[in-house]
């Protein structure tokens, strides 16, 4: 497999090897001694979870405080882009992102560490989107940062989105600065 580091510190893109024939396809999504070994988590899963969204449906920016969740993430049909922000304000990077696709095509992964926010983009008519989580879900830890965030900057390939009524009220970064 192939990890590369981005400039978030931890976040990794991973391009698993692809072994396909006429017949198709096989790939590791995951195991543990090689993505310790080669991408650096050693944390254990503990969740794993799958969305299914329409083209322009935006789901994020997410996390969770405290119970922070690392997520390995992927999508095993259509397209999105996805992207991790630091919002830890004691950071070096904080309020930097990274933004990726992730495809059914392509089979990247992007590893996410626990104290990032993660959102993505539906790019293709549908998405099945699929992680895993290093914690468990926490409806009361709930928390993250709003997706067009101006200090934030993202560059999303797709203006016009569909938000949840919990994702239009989420904080800007001055907002979770000023908590800190």
């Amino acid at each position: 497999m192939k990890v590369t580091d981005t400039v978030l510190p931890g976040v990794r893109i991973i391009e698993p090897r692809i072994f396909g024939d006429a017949r198709g396809f096989f790939l590791e999504t995951f195991q543990a001694d090689r993505y310790r070994q080669d991408a650096g988590i050693e944390l254990p899963f503990v969740q794993d979870n799958h969305s299914r969204s329409r083209r322009g449906v935006l789901r994020g920016l997410h996390c969770q405080s405290p119970n922070p969740q690392g997520k390995l993430v992927r999508v095993a049909r259509g397209e999105v882009f996805d992207v991790a922000v630091d919002i830890n304000p004691a950071s070096k990077t904080f309020g930097k992102w990274v933004g990726v696709v992730l495809s059914e095509e392509n089979h990247r992964q992007l590893w996410i560490p626990p104290g990032y926010a993660h959102g993505f983009v539906v790019l293709s008519e549908i998405a099945d989107f699929e992680y895993k989580c290093t914690d468990y879900y926490n409806v009361s830890a709930e928390t993250g940062v709003i997706w067009n965030d101006p200090d934030v900057g993202i560059e999303w390939p797709i203006t016009d989105v569909q938000l949840s009524k919990k994702d239009e009220l989420l904080p800007t970064l001055a907002q979770i600065r000023a908590r800190a």
